[in-house]
């Protein structure tokens, strides 16, 4: 899983990303829908839509006073999946203690409740589907994440020689998350459970370096997670710390049929270098021991990357951000990243080097959520990609 605190927004459909029961599928928007809002606003409906501080487009209104949903149409353009077409629907709420007529109490810092659904379908004839639903409690001191969704993948697997073998991925997938605050504090800890219940067939020989290959597995983690977030937004922050630590067991006991441990640290930081100048850095780490299926194992995650193509039993990942608010609604953004994947296919020294960068932009469609929508562009290892973005890039 990516940080735990960032999934509400990226797992509401089961998305274009590989599921692999440890990170939930990423959920991406399109500017298109603010185009068709915009079309069908008139009369009485214009202050649903229009923020009065400036007077700018924005959803704010609708979403927290007038129960709406954000449509979030998505371009598929990940080079795992191949091209597509996808659709979110998200609701959100404020949480009891903050929620008032105007949405705009600051008594309360807590994210705003979210539930989400959402499908897929790519050329390759990958397609999925899911539910999920965030929810806070007792001001901030309680955080709820379950997703649940189906997929049917058809991807690569690129092993020793880094060249890619097609197979084809399909499940259930199911994520349990309970994280209680310690204190007052930035700090929360809870239990953890990821179940995927895998069928994987490759269109020609088991590839070289895939060890004990099993047609059908289920993958069952029970682990602890253990949060820090001082994040100004769980959105797109411009200021602050999310870091996670995680440590999972798959055992028998739990439903899996293979037994395995992993070990995950991630952490984003944002700098505020001026009053429209923001600097972020990332740093991902993934590590695993046991029977780990290959479809399971730890991979680099870089825009411009395609997803597994660099997977090993770890991955080391970093990347920097710099970002330019033109104005308090538009930023514009450049990135780069590099990563390894190592420990048995390569050792570290002799495993590729993966790397990525490119730039985009945001528009701030819902501010008192903080929601931006927008696109990034990017270019990896003899491949260019795009991707539709909901907020930060980094989840």
């Amino acid at each position: 899983m990516r940080c735990s605190l960032c999934v509400p927004f990226s797992a509401a459909a089961a998305a274009p990303e590989r599921v692999d029961g440890r990170r939930s599928a990423g959920l991406r928007a399109s500017a298109v829908a603010v185009a068709l809002l915009l079309v069908s606003v008139h009369g009485h409906a214009v202050s649903k839509f229009t923020d009065p501080d400036d007077g700018a487009f924005d959803m704010s209104n609708l979403l927290l006073t007038h129960s709406g949903v954000l449509p979030v149409p998505t371009l598929i353009t990940a080079p795992a999946v191949g091209y597509g077409l996808g659709l979110g629907l998200l609701h959100f709420s404020l949480p009891k203690k903050s929620a008032d007529a105007s949405g705009d109490s600051d008594d309360s810092k807590a994210p705003p409740n979210i539930t989400g659904l959402g499908g897929f379908a790519t050329g390759t004839h990958s397609w999925g589907a899911g539910l999920m639903h965030f929810h806070t409690w007792d001001d901030d001191h309680i955080r709820y994440l379950g997703v649940i969704a189906k997929v049917g993948l058809h991807l690569n697997y690129y092993g020793i020689q880094n060249q890619p073998r097609a197979y084809q991925l399909d499940g259930i997938a199911l994520v349990q998350q309970v994280l209680f605050r310690i204190g007052n504090s930035h700090w929360y800890v809870g239990p953890r459970y990821t179940f995927f219940d895998a069928s994987t067939r490759f269109s020609s020989s088991i590839p070289q370096g895939i060890r004990q290959f099993e047609k059908d597995q289920r993958v069952a983690k029970g682990g602890v997670v253990v949060d820090y977030d001082t994040r100004d937004n769980i959105f797109y922050p411009s200021s602050g710390t999310c870091a996670e630590l995680e440590a999972d067991l798959a055992r028998g006991g739990l439903g899996s049929s293979t037994n395995l441990q992993e070990q995950t640290a991630r952490g984003y930081q944002w700098i505020p270098l001026s009053k429209t100048w923001v600097l972020g850095l990332r740093a991902d780490t993934g590590f695993s021991q046991g029977n780990i299926p290959f479809f399971a194992q730890p991979y680099v995650s870089l825009r411009g990357v395609s997803d597994a193509k660099f997977q090993d039993n770890n991955q080391l990942t970093a990347e920097a951000e710099i970002r330019w608010n033109v104005t308090p609604r538009w930023s514009v953004l450049g990135f780069g990243g590099v990563g390894k994947a190592y420990g048995h296919l390569h050792s570290f020294s002799d495993a590729p080097t993966a790397f990525g960068f490119g730039a985009g932009f945001r528009y701030l469609i819902a501010r008192k959520l903080g929601v931006t929508m927008g696109i990034d562009v990017a270019h990896g290892p003899g491949q260019n990609a795009f991707y539709v973005q909901a907020g930060s890039a980094w989840r």
